[in-house]
C-alpha cells in the first residue's frame, strides 16, 4: 500500500510540475506537458529511460510525417487521418506502442493551430521535453527496496529449511503425516515474488548492474528443483534401511546450517565422508532394502548437487560483496 501511495504521489507531482513549467514558459497547451509526464513514469528507472528513448524516436518520425501530410492535404482532418494510418503502422512495426497516443496528442496541436512554423515546432518539442523530463526525474527517487528483498529471500530460505527438515523426518518415518509435496507450492510463491522484486531492484540501478539478488534467487530456484527430485526418491521408499539414519541426520544438519553466508565447504566434506562410509556398510539382504538403499544413495548424490549450487554461487559472487564472510 505504501508503495502505491508513493508511486501515485510521484506521478501527481511530476504532472503538476511539468504543467506549471510549461505554463511559466508561456507554451500553448501547457496541460499536455503534464499528460506527457504521467505517461512517462514507468515502474523502474530503466523502463522509464527506454520508454523515453522510444518515444523520442517516434516523436521525430511523427513530426516529419505530419509535416509531409499537411503539405499534401493542408491542416485538415484528412491530413491527420493519413498521418494516423501511417504512424500507427510504424509504431506497431517498431514496437513503439506507448508512443502512439502521447505523440499523436502533441501532433494534433498543429492541426488546431493550423500552422507548422518554427514557433509551433518549438512549442511541441518543449512540451515533449518537459513532460518526459519530469517523468524521468520522478523515477530518480526510486531506490532499491533492500529490506523487502531481504525479507523475501529469507522467506524462500525458510521454506527450503522446512522442506529439508520434513525430508529428514520422512526418511525415517514412512507414515509421516501430510507429506504431500504441497510445501513446494509455498516455496514457488516465495521464489517468484522474490524474483520479481530482485528484477525491479536491478532495473532501478543505473550506474552499475547489481545482480547479486537475482543470481541468489536463481541459485535458490535451482536448489528447489533438486529438492523436487529428491522428494520423488523419498516417496518411493518402502522401508527404513540401516543407512537411513545417517542420511536423515545429514539432511537435518543441512537444514540447520542453511543460511546465506554459509560456503558449505564443511557440509561437502562431511557428505564425502558419508559416501565413503556407506560403501563399507554390509550388503542388503533383500530386494526392497537394496532398492531403498539405492534411493538413499541417489538422494545423497542429488544433495551433493544441491550443495555445489551454493558453493559455486559463493565462489562466483563472493558473499564478501555483500559484507558476508
Amino acid at each position: 500500500m505504501k508503495a502505491k501511495i508513493f508511486t501515485s504521489l510521484k506521478i501527481i507531482i511530476a504532472a503538476i510540475l511539468a504543467t506549471l513549467t510549461a505554463h511559466f514558459l508561456k507554451l500553448n497547451f501547457a496541460v499536455s506537458a503534464g499528460i506527457v509526464a504521467i505517461l512517462s513514469v514507468q515502474p523502474t528507472k530503466k523502463e522509464t529511460l527506454n520508454t523515453a528513448l522510444s518515444r523520442l524516436q517516434a516523436f521525430i518520425i511523427a513530426l516529419i510525417l505530419f509535416k509531409t501530410c499537411s503539405c499534401i492535404l493542408g491542416f485538415t482532418y484528412y491530413a491527420f487521418f493519413l498521418y494516423l494510418i501511417v504512424f500507427i503502422f510504424l509504431c506497431q512495426f517498431f514496437k513503439w506502442y506507448s508512443a502512439m497516443a502521447m505523440d499523436s496528442v502533441l501532433i494534433s496541436h498543429f492541426l488546431t493551430l493550423k500552422a507548422f512554423g518554427a514557433d509551433e515546432l518549438k512549442n511541441e518539442i518543449l512540451l515533449f521535453v518537459i513532460g518526459v523530463g519530469f517523468g524521468i526525474l520522478a523515477n530518480i527517487f526510486l531506490r532499491k527496496q533492500t529490506d523487502k528483498i531481504e525479507a523475501l529471500k529469507k522467506e524462500a530460505d525458510e521454506q527450503i529449511k522446512q522442506i529439508l527438515n520434513r525430508m529428514s523426518q520422512r526418511i525415517l518415518d514412512l507414515d509421516f503425516s501430510n507429506y504431500t509435496g504441497d510445501c513446494f507450492k509455498k516455496l514457488d510463491t516465495a521464489i517468484l515474488e522474490a524474483k520479481i522484486f530482485a528484477e525491479a531492484n536491478a532495473n532501478n540501478q543505473l550506474k552499475k548492474t547489481d545482480n547479486f539478488d537475482q543470481k541468489y534467487i536463481e541459485m535458490r530456484n535451482a536448489q528447489k528443483e533438486v529438492l523436487q527430485e529428491i522428494y520423488k526418491y523419498i516417496i518411493e521408499l518402502k522401508s527404513v534401511p540401516a543407512t537411513a539414519q545417517t542420511v536423515s541426520d545429514f539432511f537435518k544438519k543441512v537444514a540447520e546450517e542453511y543460511e546465506t553466508n554459509n560456503d558449505v565447504v564443511l557440509l561437502i566434506e562431511e557428505l564425502q565422508i558419508i559416501h565413503s562410509k556407506m560403501k563399507e556398510v554390509k550388503l542388503p539382504q533383500n530386494r526392497n532394502e537394496f532398492e531403498d538403499r539405492a534411493l538413499l544413495f541417489m538422494m545423497l548424490n542429488r544433495m551433493k548437487d544441491f550443495l555445489y549450487l551454493k558453493r559455486n554461487f559463493y565462489i562466483s559472487y563472493g558473499c564478501n560483496k555483500k559484507g558476508l564472510k
